[in-house]
């Protein structure tokens, strides 16, 4: 008991007071010329890992066919940054670097649309002589699963019996190389990251709403022109809320009128340079009319729950637990310490739901099949995604607290850290203040 109360006060010390001190700002990214050079130099070290993840899972080769608009999900993290479909047909064969293919390109590549590629590829097979040759035909995860079935009936017919015999599933081939991080991504993911609080911090202050004439859907439209000028896209529309004790809308927002009092939620990330962020913050409509200028203690209290609920999380976060196994003991220590709520955390990466083990969803609170039972991977990103249940005297009523933050890995002795701090204080709303004036957060 001794020990965990120790690692308990560990984590608190460490994750607590993580609020960034200074204001978001909207950081240069480089020119999208520089930017395609940067994610090619990602992707070809990233490729450079294959021929061990192959030797890892006792894989000889790994064959990818798609034609456009029928893609395998792992072709978006493989390919050249200006590539925007595969052409005609394109095939790929990654290899071990072993004996006849020692020396060759990987992966090997045809880009075809008269079949030469079969006679070419039966040739090379013929000399490899892969035992067991991976296909992307998992039936249950998206990243080990997309040989379209088109695709597989083609190579049924053109490879024969002799190969697909020898064809395997292993979806922790996908998984471990769409999960796997670079490490000069970290920069620039900082910069994705300071971007999507700048927005969140300009769309949540009187620059924006007004209250008794703004919208959340108002809100919303705001943060999809906001990122055109910034150059970056989205891979969800956002979802504003303002927070009552029957509002949880999940894949949208509420359609409200914002008023003073009013608790407002942000669910959305941007896309940029081949990395997504997701995010969700809350801010309060000071009641400036009646010359309030903080929170309710009720809400902060509330928000303080949520913080130690990522606490919980981050400190059970080790590398080949399974997601299941993650969420069970940080549901235990929930009840230990008479927090109510729930988890929903996620990898994120390459995609805003990247590839890897899942700690819980939204209608899956406690045991989640396949996704869950899949282990946690080092040197990744995870979006801490969850909410506390908390009574709120001034308002007699219980709230879900909803956060997320991105966190990454960072090595074995220091775990889990967020890439730019975490939400502990509510972005301020108030309405007395010009357009021009600073930002409030509440200090």
């Amino acid at each position: 008991m001794l020990v965990v109360s120790l690692a308990v006060l560990f984590v608190n010390f460490v994750l607590g007071q993580l609020h960034p001190s200074t204001f978001a700002k909207y950081p240069s990214l480089p020119s999208l010329r520089e930017q395609a050079k940067i994610l090619d130099e990602w992707r070809d070290e990233r490729v450079s890992h294959i021929p061990a993840l192959l030797k890892k899972y006792n894989i000889d080769a790994w064959l990818m066919s798609q034609r456009e608009h029928a893609e395998d999900t792992i072709w978006w993290s493989i390919k050249n940054a200006t590539e925007y479909a595969p052409h005609r047909r394109t095939v790929l064969l990654f290899h071990t670097n072993t004996s006849s293919l020692s020396g060759k390109p990987n992966p090997l590549r045809w880009v075809d649309n008269t079949g030469a590629v079969w006679s070419e590829l039966r040739e090379v097979l013929e000399v490899f002589d892969p035992y067991r040759l991976a296909i992307n035909i998992d039936k249950d995860i998206a990243f080990g699963g997309g040989l379209h079935a088109g695709e597989l009936y083609v190579l049924a017919d053109e490879l024969g019996d002799k190969w697909m015999r020898r064809s395997v599933n292993q979806p922790m081939l996908g998984i471990e190389y769409v999960a796997a991080r670079v490490p000069s991504q970290l920069p620039y993911y900082r910069d994705l990251q300071e971007i999507t609080w700048a927005l969140i911090e300009e769309a949540f202050s009187a620059k924006v709403i007004k209250p008794g004439v703004t919208t959340t859907e108002d809100v919303e439209w705001w943060y999809r022109e906001k990122m055109l000028l910034l150059n970056v896209t989205t891979w969800n529309h956002p979802r504003v809320s303002v927070i009552t004790p029957e509002s949880f809308p999940g894949w949208a927002g509420t359609k409200d009128t914002i008023q003073e009092g009013d608790l407002l939620h942000v669910d959305f990330g941007i896309t940029a340079m081949g990395l997504n962020t997701d995010v969700q913050h809350m801010a309060y409509v000071l009641r400036t009319s009646k010359g309030e200028e903080d929170a309710p203690t009720g809400l902060k209290a509330g928000l303080r729950k949520a913080n130690r609920m990522q606490n919980i999380l981050l400190s059970k976060m080790q590398a080949g637990k399974t997601g299941n196994q993650v969420l069970q003991e940080v549901l235990d220590q929930m009840e230990q310490e008479g927090i109510e709520g729930q988890v929903y955390s996620h990898p994120i990466g390459d995609w805003g739901h990247a590839a890897g083990a899942v700690m819980g969803f939204t209608n899956l609170p406690v045991y989640v099949p396949v996704l869950g039972e899949l282990p946690i991977l080092p040197n990744t990103y995870y979006s801490i995604e969850l909410y506390a249940y908390s009574f709120v005297p001034e308002r007699n009523e219980t709230l879900r607290f909803r956060v997320e933050e991105n966190a990454y890995w960072v090595d074995e002795q220091r775990g889990w850290e967020f890439v730019r701090g975490r939400q502990e204080r509510f972005h301020l709303i108030n309405s007395d203040r010009k357009a021009s004036s600073p930002l409030v957060i509440q200090t």
